[in-house]
């Protein structure tokens, strides 16, 4: 059974999200994180290097669920519409059912340094890799502009979707994300769409 198959892995990552969204990065104590996990402070140490560590397997472990939810989803749709729909539903989805983690992505890793953010960042491309092939396959079949370049355009939504969800974070919550994900979705296939 590998590190990451362990109960007590699991079991610290998400104390750790919830630690960390209630507390702040900086603020959250090892000690803490074991209480919540139910384990001794050493346990930490013995899946972890330290607290930078943690955050850092956190948002691998977690982003790398996420975007295994993601593919699996638009693999059974066929359209690049559908699947960028779908894509904005479930970015949007996943961070609804979980605003802790919410709170951590959105928030605490643009706290930490250059450093442990360049780390972070790598468990990132999985998903502008995924967003990249959308973009890809909707010029191919003519839905988005040919002349669109993709980087560009992958940054326009992953920057869209990141702040939409770092705004509804930031307004605790007080409405329906999920709900945004129509809106949003038109206004991203309205901009990349050849008719536009």
């Amino acid at each position: 059974m590998s590190m990451k198959e362990r109960p007590k892995y699991k079991k610290i990552i998400d104390a750790a999200v919830e630690v960390i969204a209630e507390n702040g990065f900086h603020q959250a104590q090892v000690s803490r994180i074991a209480k919540k996990a139910g384990v001794a402070d050493g346990t930490i140490y013995l899946y972890f290097k330290n607290k930078d560590d943690l955050l850092i397997s956190l948002f691998r472990e977690k982003m790398g669920h996420f975007i295994e939810k993601i593919q699996h989803e638009i693999a059974s749709k066929d359209s690049v519409t559908e699947k960028l729909r779908a894509m904005v539903a479930m970015h949007f989805g996943q961070l609804a059912a979980d605003k802790n983690l919410a709170v951590v992505t959105q928030l605490e890793l643009r706290q930490t340094n250059r450093n442990l953010r360049l780390k972070v960042n790598e468990a990132l491309k999985g998903y502008l890799v995924v967003i990249d092939s959308i973009i890809e396959q909707g010029k191919r079949e003519g839905v988005f502009g040919e002349t669109i370049d993709v980087r560009l355009a992958r940054q326009m939504i992953f920057g869209t979707l990141d702040e939409t969800v770092t705004n509804w974070v930031m307004n605790d919550h007080k409405y329906d994300l999920k709900a945004l994900a129509q809106p949003v979705t038109d206004l991203l296939i309205g901009g990349l769409s050849t008719r536009s």
